[in-house]
C-alpha cells in the first residue's frame, strides 16, 4: 500500500508543471504596473532542491539545469472587428503595459508580442490578422510609451493556440500575450 501511495505522489508531482499552462487573461483595466512588472520579470534561477534521501534523476535532461518557463502575461486587448485598430480601452491598457516595460526591472528585457485569434474565418486570414494586431500593439508601445522597437518582436500566432478550446469563439482566444525573451 505504501508503494502505491508513493507512486501516486510521484505521478502527481511530475504532473504539476503541466497543469495550468497559462495563467488568466487580464482584461482591459485589470492590470496595474506593479502586477505586470512582477508577471513579466524573468524568473530568477533557483538552487537545485536538495533532499536527504530522495534523488530524482531524469535521463532526458542529464546534468544540465532545467530551463524555466518564460515569464509571460496574456491580455485581452480589444480591436475593431476584423481589424488591427486598437480601441480606446485597449490604448488605456497598453499605456499601463508601456509603463511596466519602461520600469527599471524590465528596462533591459526583450519581449515577444504574440497576437492570437479565434478560429472563425480562414486560418491564413487569422494568421495575417493576428500578425497585424501584434504589430499594432508593438507600434503603439513604441510610439506612445517610447519603448525601443528593437526590444519588441511582433509575432502572429493565428488561431493555433486557443486558450479556451471548449469555446473557440470565446474572447480570451482573441488576445495578446507578452513574453519575456530575456534569459
Amino acid at each position: 500500500m505504501k508503494a502505491r501511495s508513493l507512486l501516486a505522489f510521484c505521478i502527481l508531482v511530475a504532473a504539476l508543471p503541466a497543469m495550468g499552462q497559462e495563467g488568466p487573461v487580464l482584461k482591459e483595466g485589470q492590470a496595474d504596473v506593479g502586477t505586470l512588472v512582477d508577471a513579466l520579470a524573468a524568473p530568477e534561477q533557483k538552487a537545485p532542491m536538495r533532499t536527504r534521501s530522495i534523488r530524482i534523476v531524469r535521463d532526458d535532461v542529464g546534468s544540465a539545469p532545467v530551463a524555466s518557463k518564460p515569464a509571460k502575461v496574456s491580455l485581452l486587448i480589444t480591436f475593431d472587428t476584423n481589424s488591427a485598430n486598437l480601441t480606446p480601452g485597449a490604448r488605456q491598457s497598453l499605456d499601463v503595459v508601456g509603463q511596466a516595460l519602461a520600469s527599471e526591472k524590465l528596462a533591459a528585457a526583450r519581449f515577444a508580442i504574440e497576437g492570437h485569434a479565434d478560429p472563425r474565418g480562414v486560418a491564413a486570414a487569422n494568421l495575417k490578422l493576428s500578425q497585424l494586431r501584434a504589430e499594432s500593439v508593438r507600434n503603439y508601445l513604441a510610439d506612445s510609451a517610447h519603448i525601443d522597437r528593437a526590444r519588441l518582436e511582433a509575432v502572429g500566432k493565428g488561431d493555433s493556440e486557443l486558450m479556451n478550446k471548449a469555446n473557440p469563439g470565446a474572447p480570451e482566444n482573441r488576445r495578446v500575450t507578452i513574453v519575456n525573451l530575456s534569459r
